[in-house]
């Protein structure tokens, strides 16, 4: 009796550690071949991905009070791949309204119902912006841009001769998609350097009769000259 007894207990005990340890092998099994660890160098039975390797993202995902790990090449919606010395992880975007960020800060795309602009996720654009698909623009960026003018007369304090160099603006103008926003966008402007006439064409008439005039009075002496000492030499008393 206490030998059938015994032999009976030791069938179930040996039973038991049979099924424990091939509970214990199916879930080795399920790690090994699970998902989530295929690609992680670390991995964790109740966390998952611990670590990745170098190319990848740690993705730390929460379900209820702990942590699950997995790990990526791309970082999911909300959250931006942060690379650091250690590991590199998913980091969450600070704002909830971005749907993907290029800091924690700095949001590249709003969530549905939202306009982007300067990294930040707004309910309507803000003054002076326009809305755009999914983006506030400003007003002058999408403002086609007029031909150019022809250039300026050349100029030096106000006036158009009398030095080596001067400068010669022109300009361009641009049209708003909005109306009465000229204001918002200035017309384009281009400044260069430019030769000047050195000399004004007053002083070169006024040069020009001061050199007539040396001529004439130096002709007049050279006359005078000549014709005197003519005179002298007809009247002279000694000839007959």
């Amino acid at each position: 009796m206490h030998l059938r007894l015994f032999t009976i207990v030791m069938s179930l005990l040996c039973e038991v550690i049979r099924m424990g340890s091939g509970v214990k092998q199916k879930q080795s099994a399920h790690r090994d071949t699970s998902d989530d660890c295929r690609s992680c160098l670390e991995c964790s039975r109740d966390n998952g991905c611990v670590r990745c390797p170098e190319r990848l993202f740690l993705f730390l995902q929460r379900e209820g009070m702990s942590h699950h790990g997995t790990c990526v090449h791309a970082c999911p919606a909300g959250h931006y791949g942060q690379r650091g010395k250690d590991i590199n992880r998913c980091t969450k975007c600070r704002s909830p309204d971005c749907e993907h960020c290029f800091s924690r800060d700095f949001c590249t795309k709003c969530k549905p119902g939202f306009l982007l602009y300067k990294g930040k996720c707004l309910l309507s654009c803000p003054k002076e912006t326009f809305a755009h698909q999914t983006d506030c623009i400003d007003n002058c960026l999408l403002a086609p841009l007029g031909e150019w003018s022809e250039w300026s007369v050349c100029l030096r304090n106000g006036v158009t001769c009398g030095f080596r160099w001067g400068r010669q603006t022109r300009t361009r103008g641009g049209r708003t998609p909005e109306e009465n926003a000229a204001l918002l966008c200035p017309s384009h402007s281009e400044t260069q350097r430019c030769r000047m006439k050195k000399k004004c064409p007053t002083e070169r008439r006024q040069n020009k009769n001061g050199l007539g005039r040396k001529r004439e009075r130096k002709r007049l002496r050279l006359l005078s000259s000549s014709g005197g000492g003519g005179g002298g030499d007809s009247d002279s008393p000694g000839e007959t």
